[in-house]
């Protein structure tokens, strides 16, 4: 297979126009823009999606709004690099050690296709059997795209993103079933031919994983991290290529094509998301659907609203309204929300039913009540006819904080349920990928006996260190830093000794995981990106999108609801 032949031009003073445009009230077009004075710190992005789809001179690009903070000014990063003394940057800014060891460790892990780099392999650790911990996955790569970006190094990720996309025009099948145009691959991995000397991409559309699932979530993070590039570099020209507008629009045409959902939220197997294999997530996952729900946004920015593209946003923008309504409607749950489900009637039968998934009080787990703070809530992790799933989820509630998915107010009871409950969430490894564990009768019948995610391992209330990233983010965007400042010491004090472990087992995480892999990148890759937010907050721009005002959902009860 011949590498991806694309003459790309550019633009070395396009940061000029990028800031000028995205995050904007498309009704004061002209006006300059204006602080925004909060208590909260705020991300940078602001844009009604009212206006965004009845405006037809949009462009896709970002604009920085500076908002004052007590601690943290954010400002466009482009060009600048991180202040850690790596080869890359000599900033003098004085750093923990594990910053420089972490650094060696993250270019040890770099992958190279006709002698450019394009990726992070899973893992270098040759003390296991490899399995699939070679390859270059989507979802894995993230955080390292990240870490390169804030450090001035974007080379890779626009390697990553044009090689990935060629990817996505291969036949897709299993066994003799084609799979959509737009589905991205969840891995790939270079083949080196020592006879003809000649290098090409193997990719895995899940054909070959484990439980043969396709990756639901790497289209999404795709699109994320192309608007992170462009907000990073101030690089329009790789998003306006029509092979990526071709790209986002076939990924997004597999979500938005309309069928016999009555929800506007994704139906997924089991599998299909970082959580990879058996765990009862089958149904409208949390993480899907916030990765969705930010995908959504994302393309709003980088895709051209003209032509095949001004059809799209039109589609976007009504998913959008929908799916916020529904998510915080019914999948947040606060103590009272909780309350008001314990006393809920059933078999309703009206447009007007409060019980509206006709959910069974006797349904609700023990462990909830106990859970749940007076001050807290989070997106619980499935809402679907006659069930939901109640257990925490932190990606999918990071991510919800990050994408504006949550409310302010929303975002806030996150940060103080971690707080309330950081024995169970964070203890001596950060952070629990679900919480609680699901054991005895409930394991086998939901997992399948699985082995590899008995309680507390594994996805079954494992820790997880890559998602530092993800909770520094959300930290930051919600003022809330010093949470992210604990959850890094506390990481700290065991990630390098135990050689960046995969992911730590144990109701308070203080085990490395039974099958965890080490020297593994994304957890290297995390913690570097955790720490760079911190020394400069303008980064999480790239990964944090303001609340839009017009999808604050209207609450209604049924007028026969009583208390």
């Amino acid at each position: 297979m011949s590498s991806l032949n694309l003459k790309v031009d550019v633009n070395q003073n396009a940061a000029d126009t990028l800031d000028d445009v995205d995050d904007i009230d498309f009704s004061k077009l002209l006006e300059k823009p204006r602080p925004l004075n909060i208590e909260r710190l705020r991300s940078l992005d602001e844009r009604s999606l009212t206006e965004l789809s009845g405006s037809p001179q949009l462009r896709s690009a970002d604009r920085a709004h500076h908002d004052h903070h007590a601690d943290y000014v954010f400002s466009p990063s482009v060009g600048r690099r991180s202040g850690f003394n790596t080869p890359r940057s000599f900033h003098g800014f004085e750093s923990h050690p594990m910053v420089g060891e972490a650094w060696d460790a993250l270019r040890r892990s770099m992958v190279y296709f006709r002698g450019q780099p394009v990726g992070t392999i899973a893992a270098v650790d040759n003390s296991e059997e490899k399995l699939n911990y070679d390859q270059v996955f989507v979802r894995d790569f993230v955080p390292s795209a990240l870490a390169f970006l804030m450090n001035g190094e974007p080379d890779i990720v626009r390697n990553f993103l044009l090689k990935t996309l060629r990817l996505q025009s291969w036949e897709k099948k299993i066994d003799r079933f084609q799979l959509g145009e737009g589905v991205m691959p969840a891995s790939f991995k270079v083949f080196h031919d020592p006879v003809r000397n000649h290098e090409t991409l193997i990719a895995d559309f899940g054909e070959s994983a484990i439980g043969r699932v396709a990756p639901v979530d790497s289209g999404f993070w795709w699109i994320i991290l192309l608007r992170a590039y462009t907000k990073s570099t101030g690089d329009s020209s790789l998003a306006d290529m029509p092979e990526c507008q071709k790209g986002i629009r076939l990924i997004l045409s597999l979500c938005l094509s309309e069928g016999f959902d009555t929800f506007p939220t994704l139906l997924c197997a089991d599998g299909c998301c970082m959580i990879d294999r058996r765990m009862g997530v089958y149904g409208y996952p949390i993480e899907i659907q916030a990765l969705f729900f930010m995908a959504l946004r994302c393309a709003l920015l980088v895709l051209k609203h003209d032509g095949e593209g001004k059809e799209m946003v039109e589609q976007i923008v009504k998913r959008l309204h929908a799916l916020s309504y529904h998510m915080r409607s019914y999948f947040w749950l606060d103590l009272k929300q909780l309350n008001d489900i314990y006393r809920y009637k059933t078999e309703e039968y009206s447009h007007t039913a409060v019980n509206k998934f006709n959910v069974i009080p006797d349904s609700l787990p023990e462990w909830v009540f106990d859970f749940m703070p007076s001050h807290g809530g989070f997106f619980i992790g499935n809402v679907s006819p006659a069930k939901m799933d109640f257990r925490w989820f932190a990606l999918g509630n990071c991510i919800a904080i990050l994408s504006s998915m949550a409310t302010p107010e929303q975002s806030t009871a996150i940060m103080d349920l971690i707080e309330s409950r950081w024995e169970e969430l964070v203890g001596e490894m950060p952070l629990k990928v679900c919480y609680p564990a699901i054991e005895s009768h409930e394991w086998r019948i939901v997992t399948g006996c699985d082995p590899k995610n008995t309680r507390w391992s594994y996805h079954n209330g494992g820790s997880w260190p890559v998602l530092l990233w993800l909770l520094t983010a959300a930290c930051i965007k919600t003022g809330r830093p010093q949470i992210a400042r604990r959850a890094i010491e506390v990481a700290e004090a065991r990630l390098h000794k135990d050689n960046w472990p995969e992911y730590y087992d144990g109701k308070l995480g203080r085990y490395v995981g039974k099958q965890a892999r080490k020297s593994q990148t994304w957890s290297i890759a995390g913690y570097l990106v955790a720490k760079m937010m911190l020394e400069d907050p303008s980064h999480v721009g790239m990964v944090a999108l303001e609340e839009d005002k017009q999808m604050k959902p209207v609450m209604r009860r049924s007028n026969s609801w009583t208390c």
